[in-house]
């Protein structure tokens, strides 16, 4: 548990760490009563395909900055997953897509985030928008594996490449 409020926000009294027994584990709750859950955000992308490959960007900010992954962010309230992935392409890469199915979806017991990876098919040249370096389309054998920006980004295309058969 990170604890990273301090006061509850629905009564804004203090936090402490205390033992739910229905739960069977320790959680942030007020004197009120109230419970605060902690829980992961979600983050969707796409991996743009073109004929040739895939779509990736080189990041323009932190964390990770210079290293390779393909458009992703949080998701927004008012919007779905699916709405949010394509979204996310479009404001980092420039493209609208189609989404095609699910890729995958990445979670790591320490990680805050969980990562939802749609396949997308994209038309068009990709932009370096502002949160890219640069961007560029490459084929499996190209994808520059020790320059990846996360541990999802490495998931998600060794998933894509054994996809293609091209392991």
């Amino acid at each position: 548990m990170t604890g990273a409020r301090s006061f509850c926000p629905t009564c804004g009294q203090g936090l402490a760490q205390s033992f739910i027994q229905t739960e069977g584990r320790e959680r942030l709750v007020c004197p009120e009563g109230h419970i605060l859950y902690e829980n992961p955000n979600v983050v969707a992308g796409t991996l743009p395909q073109t004929a040739r490959g895939i779509w990736l960007l080189r990041r323009s900010i932190e964390p990770r900055y210079g290293f390779w992954t393909f458009p992703a962010g949080y998701m927004e309230i008012g919007e779905s997953v699916e709405e949010a992935a394509a979204r996310e392409t479009l404001e980092e890469i420039g493209l609208d897509v189609k989404l095609t199915g699910l890729l995958n979806v990445y979670s790591r017991a320490e990680a805050t985030a969980v990562f939802v990876v749609y396949l997308a098919e994209a038309e068009g040249t990709a932009t370096a928008r502002d949160e890219a370096l640069e961007v560029r389309e490459f084929q499996p054998a190209e994808i520059p594996w020790d320059d990846l920006a996360f541990w999802s980004t490495r998931r998600a295309l060794e998933d894509w490449v054994s996809l293609r058969g091209q392991c």
